[in-house]
């Protein structure tokens, strides 16, 4: 079974299909017009399909030549409010909405394996479903759906993200962490307002929350096995109203990462501590809304060795990258807490091809050799683990 020959005969398609996603972006549970076009591609192919409630979800089959398991291929399939201030010919035409992160090559690349693995449909022991999902950018998406009713069958998934770090041509897919877990908090100060010329009236709230920014960075330096990657990040500080007057209150928001489930359930505690006892040292209160809004993608291991067996199929063993995670998060991980799930990290940069901004930057693109790299893998770990697995 030669996949990449089959993928490099849809090469062009792909091309074609990544540069209309990204001419046309569309914000997360508002992707009506990607929908549409995803479906006329699978009615051209013949794929039967159904549409989730929300209208933008859509979930196909790919039945094989008997019954078996059932794999599950997920793309996701929203943009991000930026303002696109690239040179290409197929830039954003949705003025502040941009493919920055790559869905528009997931896209393009799921649609590429739906058409090899309707080539090889009579070859396959088993079914593959192709889950297109709404809504990843905003944390939201995979657990609407999943509630809808989607994984119903499912015995495995696999997804993949390409990613502007890592160099065209190498993959990531080994066991354990991949993303991080992506949780958000608001932290509430309240003070006492008075005169700029008089501060021994009041109680700063801008002081007090300016030493919470501070004494939280203890967590991970101090708190947190250094060997264990994690951050407590602040984003954003809002306090005062006018130059001579002592601010009363103070809001804090900020997200918290990690791979580790036991580290993560540790952060809160530790901000908490530090965050009431800081501001109680001023004479003042503050209070701490954490969030637990994305897990950590974790690989399972024997689905690991499946996707490295198939990266070496398609690639070689030099093409594989071992110990590669990121801090940044993906809801796939949604899934991985229901079945079993592996997701692979699929190169895009490439420097003399000016692929090489992070996701989320205005002037992000891909080397788009990655789209053929993208669903070739996709189709040859489906064909593998329903081969090797039933």
């Amino acid at each position: 079974m030669d996949i990449n020959s089959i993928a490099l005969k849809y090469k062009d398609y792909m091309l074609d299909l990544r540069r209309h996603f990204h001419s046309h972006p569309e914000l997360s549970f508002k992707e009506y017009e990607t929908s549409k076009r995803i479906k006329k591609e699978l009615d051209k192919m013949g794929i039967p399909y159904k549409s989730g409630n929300n209208n933008t979800s859509i979930l196909a089959t790919i039945e094989g030549h008997k019954k078996g398991k059932t794999i599950a291929l997920r793309t996701d399939m929203d943009a991000l409010s930026v303002t696109e201030c690239t040179t290409v010919s197929y830039k954003s035409q949705n003025k502040g909405c941009m493919h920055a992160c790559g869905h528009d090559a997931h896209m393009a690349s799921l649609l590429g394996a739906a058409k090899i693995l309707k080539e090889i449909q009579h070859e396959l022991p088993g079914t593959v479903k192709l889950i297109f999902q709404p809504g990843e950018e905003m944390g939201q998406g995979a657990k609407k759906i999943i509630e809808q009713g989607i994984l119903d069958g499912i015995d495995s998934i696999f997804g993949l993200h390409v990613i502007s770090d890592i160099e065209c041509g190498k993959i990531s897919i080994d066991a354990g962490p991949k993303m991080a877990s992506a949780d958000t908090f608001k932290i509430t100060v309240t003070g006492k307002g008075g005169h700029g010329a008089k501060p021994n009236q009041g109680i700063d709230a801008l002081v007090v929350a300016s030493a919470i920014v501070l004494n939280l960075q203890s967590i991970v330096s101090r708190e947190i096995d250094p060997l264990e990657p994690a951050v407590v990040s602040i984003g954003t500080f809002k306090a005062g109203t006018q130059y001579n007057i002592i601010a009363d209150n103070a809001e804090l928001f900020g997200t918290a990462r990690c791979f580790n489930n036991d580290v993560r359930k540790k952060i809160p505690v530790a901000m908490r501590r530090i965050i009431e006892n800081t501001a109680k040292s001023y004479g003042a209160t503050a209070n701490l809304d954490y969030s637990f809004a994305v897990a950590p993608v974790i690989n399972d291991i024997e689905l690991s060795k499946i996707g490295e067996s198939a990266v070496t199929t398609i690639l070689s063993e030099d093409a594989l990258l071992k110990d590669t995670k990121l801090l940044i998060s993906e809801d796939f991980s949604e899934y991985t807490e229901k079945i079993p799930s592996v997701f692979a990290l699929v190169g895009a940069r490439n420097e003399k091809k000016d692929a090489k901004y992070p996701h989320h930057n205005e002037k992000f693109n891909v080397d788009e050799d990655c789209l053929l790299i993208a669903s070739a893998l996709h189709a040859q770990y489906a064909y593998d683990y329903l081969t090797k697995i039933n």
